[in-house]
């Protein structure tokens, strides 16, 4: 799948992509579709590049090259366009982008949803198409009245001459705009002026999530469609052996049974005979070495790992001498468990494969490699086969597959059948279907002088990597580390004189994925809970303890100081309550939050408050903001107290909601979100919310049960009080 990465370098200067520093080298956007129109074509919208498109009506539709799965995209993203064509928010339209490179991401080369990178990303280039549609929108009106250009202001979807009082709309402008040369450079507003950046906004695909209209992946239906489900192995990594389809066949409604890579699949005319025919169906399989995987012995083996070196992702001053030294010394395992993704929208994808073509219509993070896989399966080349990205319910890193199994079942499927076909992942089949989050082990120590000051800190980090061998490895893995699995701890922001962090790769075998905030969800519950460790042995408050350690890092410091405020820090709580904090940078956010909790006698945990205090940078849509860090504290909530994955002979153990519970409504605490003002670089909010919140959880309980929390998720007997 290397072919993926290779972007002609043409198409990729114009897309502005300068891999790594984030620099414009260029700005061209290609039209969509036929070029610009002339006069008299008058019903044909006014299309400067390849995001925005204004049609005679006055609508503006903004082509949106990010997937949409409840983080916003679909409105921060036109905002930026609207802020600068100076359009009329009303008016404003969205369209999920086709897969071309003009919409590739500005970092990444390929078309792609991820890493907290959607709205940062597009900050320049999308605010650049607006202006260009802008100056265009003014010359055509310009050239109308016979004046001057510049004697023309934008508003409001309007192009006025403040000298006649003359105005016209942006959509009695598009014909002529279209035959307007596009500038080569515009001018972008002053951030004094904008009008809608910044400023809370209504999210444009609510309406239509609410009245029906908006299209989930679930929710597609093309003429002639079949639906099937697919009978996949026990154990991964298993391969058919043989099966018998004669009581499956003899279900009403079951069409056809075949066979793919992934397993057999059961083809009908409707979703419940497909699942009545799988049960029917009667499949041997040649079971994988991973038949013997158990929860119970890999923990061992990960702790056996763990007494070894690994590969140095950081290294400063000489540990081993700083620990002889130590007149305090501290240590801990950390255990995180894997977990599965569990969006509300189970795995799902429609293909449509004919000799000439193929279309796909799917919920997706990445378009570009989802393609070229289709064209692989399809025997076609991946210009003969179109990706029609749908909203997304829920993704978090699960549908974005390196190796696009889902889309490819799909594919093989309709390529057998002759027809198309939707593939239907049930609830099961996606706890139990893999690619989670890898589980890992953490030893770690640290040690401090007479004076209780942090002189000494090691972590080793033992995981599965999900990036060696693949396209990405590459970008990710350098001098033998997988950065994702370091992430949050080998970027220690503390002041420690003597530090040593490292990486054991774990035997690779059960599929896994990056999950929301990646490896920053286990290494910030580590660093965050260990270090509360380090300052108790101290004899310090956490909150005073890091603040001291965070010289040279202002941005951390100013949030945790922020939320801290918010919270109350120092100030006496009701009986019974604890408060415990963490704070954390990823994705180019700072994060700090305050978790206050209780335990009853019986070992019962409720969770009061959180306060979330966020550096993203310049902020767009505050509303999205606000409801990232909601939604990312539910997310950790749910991970902390409940989620694990676990093997026993090879399989997993947990089936559905009742055994992979989420957080109920009951159990959620209100959540304080304040956004720090900056006008530093900006950051992600998808997956920030996530690292802080189970450290912070953690270190409240300590103070209330005298025990500290390393294993997740949270058991009943570590409730209980020491």
């Amino acid at each position: 799948m290397s072919e993926i990465f290779n972007v002609n370098r043409r198409d990729f200067i114009k897309t502005g992509v300068a891999v790594g520093g984030g620099l414009m080298l260029g700005f061209y956007l290609p039209r969509i579709g036929q070029p610009a129109r002339r006069a008299e074509q008058s019903t044909s919208p006014f299309a400067p590049n390849a995001f925005v498109r204004i049609g005679t009506d006055d609508s503006v539709t903004v082509i949106v090259n990010h997937s949409e799965m409840g983080q916003g995209v679909y409105t921060a993203l036109p905002m930026l366009v609207a802020e600068e064509l100076d359009a009329d928010w009303t008016q404003v339209r969205v369209e999920a982008a086709p897969v071309d490179p003009a919409y590739n991401h500005t970092q990444f080369g390929i078309q792609v949803t991820g890493g907290s990178t959607s709205t940062w990303s597009e900050w320049e280039r999308l605010r650049k198409a607006g202006a260009t549609a802008r100056a265009m929108l003014i010359a055509a009106a310009a050239e109308t009245w016979k004046v001057d250009p510049a004697s023309c202001r934008a508003e409001n979807g309007h192009v006025f001459h403040t000298a006649s009082r003359r105005r016209l709309s942006y959509g009695h402008l598009a014909d002529k705009a279209s035959s307007m040369t596009p500038p080569q450079n515009v001018a972008l507003k002053d951030p004094k002026d904008f009008k809608l950046i910044g400023k809370p906004a209504k999210r444009l695909d609510t309406p239509e999530k609410i009245n029906g209209k908006g299209l989930f992946g679930l929710d597609v239906k093309v003429p002639g469609m079949l639906t099937a489900v697919v009978a996949r192995p026990p154990v991964f990594g298993a391969k058919v052996k043989s099966f018998n389809a004669d009581r499956a066949k003899a279900v009403p409604g079951v069409l056809r049974i075949v066979e793919i890579d992934r397993g057999v699949v059961v083809v009908a005319d409707g979703y419940w005979p497909a699942l009545k025919g799988r049960e029917a169906l009667e499949t041997v399989w040649d079971e994988s070495p991973l038949s013997g995987l158990d929860s119970r012995t890999q923990r061992d083996q990960y702790a056996e790992l763990a007494r070894q070196p690994g590969a140095v992702a950081r290294k400063e001053g000489d540990v081993a001498a700083a620990m002889g030294r130590a007149a305090k010394k501290l240590e801990a395992v950390y255990e995180l468990p894997y977990l599965a993704h569990a969006t509300m929208e189970p795995l799902n994808c429609v293909a449509d494969v004919r000799p000439d073509g193929c279309d796909v219509w799917t919920g997706t993070q990445l378009q570009t490699v989802d393609r070229a896989a289709a064209a692989q399966a399809a025997g076609l080349k991946p210009e003969q086969v179109k990706v029609h990205t749908m909203l997304l319910g829920g993704g978090f890193g699960r549908r974005a597959v390196v190796d696009s199994h889902f889309v490819r079942e799909a594919v093989e499927t309709s390529k057998a059948v002759k027809a198309p076909v939707k593939v239907i992942w049930t609830r099961e089949d996606d706890i139990r279907g893999g690619y989670y989050r890898p589980m890992s082990h953490h030893s770690i120590s640290a040690g401090l002088d007479a004076a209780g000051n942090l002189t000494a800190w090691q972590h080793r980090i033992v995981c599965q990597s999900f990036i060696v061998g693949t396209p990405f490895e590459a970008f990710i893995v350098k001098d033998g580390v997988d950065e994702t699995a370091v992430e949050g701890a080998k970027d220690l922001p503390y002041r420690i004189p003597n530090l040593l962090v490292d990486w054991q790769k774990a035997p690779v075998g059960v599929p896994t994925l990056w999950w929301r905030s990646v490896g920053h969800s286990h290494t910030a519950f580590v660093v965050e809970s260990f270090l509360d460790e380090v300052a108790h042995a101290a004899g310090k408050d956490s909150y005073e303890f890091r603040r001291a350690l965070l010289v040279g890092n202002p941005r951390h410091k100013a949030v945790l100081e922020f939320a801290a405020e918010k919270a109350g820090w120092g100030k006496p709580l009701p009986q019974g309550r604890g408060r415990g904090l963490a704070v954390h940078e990823s994705f180019g956010s700072f994060v700090a939050q305050v978790a206050e909790v209780s335990v009853t006698k019986d070992g019962q945990l409720k969770i009061h408050r959180v306060v979330c205090a966020i550096d993203c940078g310049p902020t767009v849509n505050p509303d999205t903001i606000h409801a990232q860090m909601e939604g990312g504290v539910v997310f950790g909530l749910t991970a902390a107290l409940y989620g694990e994955i676990t093997f026993e002979k090879g399989r997993v153990k947990q089936r559905n909601f009742h055994d992979y519970p989420m957080l109920r409504m009951n159990e959620m605490p209100v959540v304080e979100t304040h956004i720090v003002p900056s006008v530093e670089k900006m950051g992600g909010v998808g997956e920030t919310g996530v690292p802080p919140v189970a450290p912070a959880l953690a270190n409240a309980i300590f103070p209330l049960t005298g025990k500290r929390i390393r294993r997740l998720p949270i058991r009943a007997e570590d409730l209980r009080k020491a």
